[in-house]
């Protein structure tokens, strides 16, 4: 069973450089954690817009971090309901929701996000993880 899942700002830090987050964020994916097609996705948009990235050099990431990874969650129909039964439920954002539910889809026990509450446990089954606290 798998016990990690990384969110996307875990993969965006992972490609910093002379961030101070980049040591914990390469040291989590190298325990080769699950992360989703959705991950990848934002990962793309966000070297793209932010950082510049060609299309080439987006490919070569997207293609890296999925070899580095335990599995890759598909977004499937399931995905999206479960999302939207964890957005009634706990509140969260809608994204954020698709990001937990395909962890949960998963079997993580262990969410790694910086930009979820720390220490919040999802239907007794998982724990959203701060790395950086």
């Amino acid at each position: 069973m798998p016990g990690e899942f990384i969110d996307t700002n875990i993969v965006i830090y992972s490609l910093s450089q002379n961030d101070p987050k980049q040591d914990k964020t390469l040291a989590l994916l190298t325990s080769k954690p699950v992360i989703s097609v959705q991950v990848l996705s934002e990962t793309a948009n966000i070297v793209r817009r932010k950082l510049g990235f060609d299309s080439a050099a987006i490919r070569a990431v997207i293609n890296r971090i999925s070899q580095e990874c335990l599995s890759l969650q598909p977004l499937t129909v399931t995905t999206l309901n479960g999302a939207l039964d964890i957005a009634d439920r706990y509140g969260f954002a809608h994204y954020d929701s698709l990001i937990i539910a395909s962890a949960l889809q998963a079997g993580c026990a262990t969410l790694y996000s910086e930009d979820m509450q720390h220490g919040q446990t999802i239907d007794s089954r998982m724990t959203i993880i701060n790395p950086f606290m």
